[in-house]
């Protein structure tokens, strides 16, 4: 693999993101009819389809994660996910998503380390005017349907922060993973899980999260209150597609009214995603962290599946200076 495209596209793609998020920053203050959302035309990105809708009802709809081999999250994905957010948002029946994954063991991954990050910084900012992860993620957390993570397989990065996103969180006992692995690569996470976690499971819990780096199983991160519940494995599917048909009877204008309600309660401010992005591109361009992605990606990250299915021992290594 070569390497010198990951080092080159991080710094060079650096100023161009920040400048997008200080821009954000100050303007902030049962038939199924299978549907796949249209790759939007954001930037010149690959047309390669990685998310499909199910609508299993016109209430009722599935999301399913479908990049094998590692479901990784890479510029993309970005307007595809953009796409079903704005189909969410503008729909005006359906009350109840579930996102799932096609790709055994992984719900979703980390962001992809190869393409240049130019393909990033090229999208223009959503809707919210913060730049695209983060107003995809803030929209997803304050729409008027209820979004539920059904997370079987690893959700590390990117995918713990799409079900941060969510409005509930649901794991195989045997099967999930939750991970912030960032700080072992030496960079801070950008997606929201420093401003969502303390929230969600405490100062503390949060920190051992966000600062360990390390894999959170599907009990544990029930204790934590990190996933609403974990099940075992063959208990899931009913048990989300039980809620999920639930939900999707009652009344779609009371079932936004309680969201925005609890939403004001609980959700942090927009503009501290924005900050957590701004931090996010800064801390990747340090030295220090484009020397271990550069270690990791010699390692096999993207390539070799136990990387990705260990990353947090990987990222061990790194600090030990064993590689």
């Amino acid at each position: 693999m070569k390497l010198h495209p990951l080092s080159i596209a991080l710094i060079v793609a650096g100023m161009g993101i920040a400048e997008q998020v200080l821009a954000a920053e100050s303007a902030a203050g049962s038939g199924q009819k299978s549907d796949t959302a249209p790759t939007a035309t954001m930037g010149d990105l690959a047309t390669k389809q990685e998310i499909r809708i199910t609508r299993i009802t016109p209430e009722y709809w599935r999301v399913t994660l479908d990049n094998p081999p590692f479901n990784i999250f890479g510029p993309e994905t970005i307007p595809q996910l953009n796409d079903v957010v704005t189909q969410i948002e503008s729909d005006t029946k359906v009350k109840a998503v579930v996102f799932d994954s096609a790709v055994p063991g992984f719900f979703l991954t980390h962001y992809d380390f190869v393409p240049p990050l130019s393909a990033t910084t090229n999208i223009p900012p959503g809707k919210t005017g913060l730049p695209a992860l983060p107003d995809i993620f803030v929209r997803l957390s304050r729409a008027p349907v209820v979004c539920i993570a059904m997370i079987r397989g690893r959700a590390t990065g990117v995918g713990s922060e799409l079900a941060l996103a969510s409005d509930m969180r649901f794991a195989s006992r045997e099967k999930a993973i939750l991970s912030q692995f960032e700080v072992g690569a030496g960079f801070t996470p950008g997606g929201g899980p420093m401003a969502r976690l303390p929230r969600l499971i405490g100062r503390g819990r949060a920190l051992e999260v966000l600062l360990s780096g390390d894999d959170i199983d599907g009990d544990l991160a029930e204790r934590y209150g990190y996933v609403n519940r974990s099940f075992p494995d063959a208990q899931l599917d009913k048990f989300v597609d039980t809620l999920a048909r639930r939900i999707a009877t009652f009344d779609k204008e009371t079932i936004a009214d309680i969201k925005q309600r609890v939403d004001m309660a609980s959700l942090p401010p927009d503009t501290d995603l924005g900050t957590e992005w701004a931090m996010f591109i800064r801390s990747v361009q340090r030295p220090e962290a484009q020397q271990r992605i550069t270690e990791l990606m010699k390692l096999g990250l993207q390539v070799n599946p136990d990387v990705d299915k260990r990353l947090p021992h990987y990222t061990g290594l790194l600090g030990q200076g064993q590689p």
